[in-house]
């Protein structure tokens, strides 16, 4: 009298290992495939440790675009840090001091920022936060084509303020025969020269603010009292935002290539163009809702990630630099921004603790 709920039973219990099995399966055979490489292209990594020694330059540059045609460009001073790594299997941790800012009685704060770049064959993530400390000075400005700027070069200004946080993550078709790691991480060795496209996904948080009340001060006392122009220099009006916060949403396609030109020797280029939205904040929660009425054709905009390096790898030994840099654009009717950054790493370390496969492998 049970023998219908019992067939059923069975047959709901064999229908959620069916189910659970090709669940199982299927991770699995995405995780394989991390390590899936023709090894005709790409030498995996003999060694369980690493310890390395990088420095670590980076740079930014921010810059505003006027309805008028005025431009003015933000820089920091420049960061020079250096530090130990230590490395095991996939984890690479250490810690980089800042060179330049390591003076105590230097009354510039250093900024505040962190850059994480995970490459494995198949995919990669981008995780960055930067905030601007007070050591910002004005890079160039254009006030027209009758007004000499040159005595703001260089000029230290504190007014500006700014922050960027995201995230990008994107994967690598052609994954068993081109190697980001190889170039990246040095934890495989390109042996022949390989290719690859790939697509991707980025968000990003942006923040800018200005003291335009403190900048015209600065211009009306270094151009108009000292420098005695003959016109006027003013600061476009169109420019004179309160303050700038927005989301970025990109999708991403790029292409990269190894090149082996000789011997233990690679040259990586990559580069990918985002289409991004962006989606402004104003700081009310009900209004910063994305809303498909508040959707404008004009809110796209074009973003782009950069990647070069050059590594020498005989297994055991490397060195090597790399650079990645980034680019952000906004637009709106009466003024727009580009915000660059990137980082320039020189290294140089020693893997070792053989892995058990390659102990006998000179």
């Amino acid at each position: 009298m049970f023998k219908g709920n019992t067939q059923d039973s069975l047959i709901r219990a064999r229908h959620e290992r069916t189910f659970f099995h090709r669940l199982g399966k299927t991770f699995t055979t995405f995780f394989r495939e991390f390590s899936n490489i023709d090894e005709r292209y790409i030498e995996p990594q003999h060694f369980n440790y690493t310890v390395m020694l990088q420095n670590t330059n980076t740079y930014e540059e921010y810059t505003l675009y006027g309805k008028e045609g005025q431009r003015i460009s933000f820089a920091p001073d420049p960061s020079w840090r250096l530090g130990p790594y230590l490395g095991w299997r996939w984890v690479f941790l250490g810690y980089t001091l800042d060179l330049k800012h390591i003076n105590t009685k230097d009354n510039h704060s250093s900024k505040k920022e962190f850059n994480l770049s995970l490459y494995s064959s198949l995919l990669g993530v981008d995780l960055f936060w930067r905030q601007t400390g007070n050591d910002y000075h004005i890079q160039r400005m254009n006030l027209g084509d009758h007004i000499n700027t040159d005595a703001l070069r260089k000029v230290s200004f504190d007014g500006f303020k700014s922050s960027i946080k995201g995230l990008n993550l994107y994967y690598i078709f052609n994954h068993r025969r081109f190697s980001y790691p190889a170039a990246y991480s040095q934890s495989t060795r390109q042996k022949k020269s390989a290719g690859s496209w790939m697509v991707g996904l980025g968000y990003t948080q942006h923040q800018l603010e200005v003291d335009w009340d403190k900048l015209s001060a600065i211009v009306d006392e270094r151009l108009n009292q000292k420098a005695k122009q003959q016109l006027e220099a003013k600061i476009d009006s169109s420019l004179m935002f309160s303050k700038v916060k927005y989301s970025d949403y990109s999708a991403t396609v790029g292409y990269g290539y190894n090149w082996v030109f000789a011997k233990n020797w690679l040259f990586n280029a990559s580069l990918s163009v985002g289409l991004a939205y962006n989606h402004s904040k104003s700081g009310d929660p009900e209004k910063d809702k994305f809303d498909l009425k508040n959707f404008n054709f004009k809110n796209f905009n074009f973003d782009g990630v950069g990647r070069f390096g050059v590594v020498w790898n005989n297994d055991r030994w490397y060195a090597g630099a790399s650079t990645v840099i980034h680019s952000y654009n906004y637009h709106k009717d009466h003024f727009s921004t580009n915000n660059s950054f990137g980082s320039l790493n020189i290294y140089v370390g020693v893997n070792f603790g053989k892995k058990r496969e390659y102990k006998n492998v000179k």
